[in-house]
């Protein structure tokens, strides 16, 4: 069973009286464990491929099933319920909460996930140790660098054991040396096991995943394995 298929996605925006086909018959199947890169340029339907997979979008027709199950099908509390403890989220932005310290930024979704309080603070000195925050967790983002906001957003973004990671421009905020610090966190992820998927404009980060997708006016128009792949 494939962590990932669609069958048939077609998504369709209205901008005014023209109709926009971000994606159109699309198909994909996405094996546990794989690393995936999603490329293509501006409007392709990267964004929106990636907001549907992580179901923060809805097709206008089409099948999605994860791990199995028709999510299209869900009520919103029921996809809720399966983002929260199934898909993390790393965003280009960090989409960290200002007001709330690392620890706490990355204790928000066992929270919200009903955790007891004992099981969120071991939970969360281990991913303090395990993304080298231990220093920084009573910091809130703006005290932190870029790729200390990053790793915030990651640690957060697994705290909840996901089986797939969700990454839309990750390294776009970030130097290159920093942004291969922050690569290198996904990949030993996906290493242990999760699912990796990445949205990016740029080559060589695309050709560091095993498989990449090359999108263009909401259609797949590549699906290649990378052998030279780390």
């Amino acid at each position: 069973m494939a962590l990932i298929e669609l069958v048939d996605i077609e998504r369709v925006f209205h901008l005014g009286d023209t109709e926009v086909h971000a994606l159109s018959k699309l198909d994909l199947r996405i094996e546990a464990g794989e690393y995936v890169a999603i490329m293509g340029p501006s409007g392709s339907g990267k964004s929106t491929l990636l907001n549907l997979l992580g179901m923060l979008d809805s097709p206008n027709a089409g099948v999605y099933r994860l791990e199995g199950i028709d999510v299209t099908t869900l009520s919103p509390d029921e996809q809720a319920k399966i983002r929260s403890q199934r898909i993390g989220f790393v965003f280009q932005s960090f989409h960290l909460v200002p007001r709330l310290t690392a620890a706490e930024n990355i204790a928000l979704p066992m929270m919200l996930a009903g955790i007891p309080a004992p099981e969120r603070a071991r939970r969360v000195d281990k991913a303090l140790k395990d993304f080298g925050l231990d220093n920084r967790s009573d910091h809130r983002p703006d005290q932190l660098s870029g790729g200390q906001r990053q790793r915030v957003a990651i640690a957060r973004a697994t705290i909840m054991q996901p089986a797939m990671l969700l990454a839309d421009e990750p390294t776009g905020n970030l130097d290159r040396a920093t942004g291969d610090e922050v690569m290198h966190l996904l990949e030993g992820l996906n290493a242990s096991g999760v699912t990796l998927l990445v949205v990016t404009h740029d080559h060589a980060l695309g050709a560091r995943a095993r498989r990449s997708l090359m999108m263009e006016d909401g259609k797949l128009i590549a699906d290649k394995q990378n052998t030279l792949a780390q």
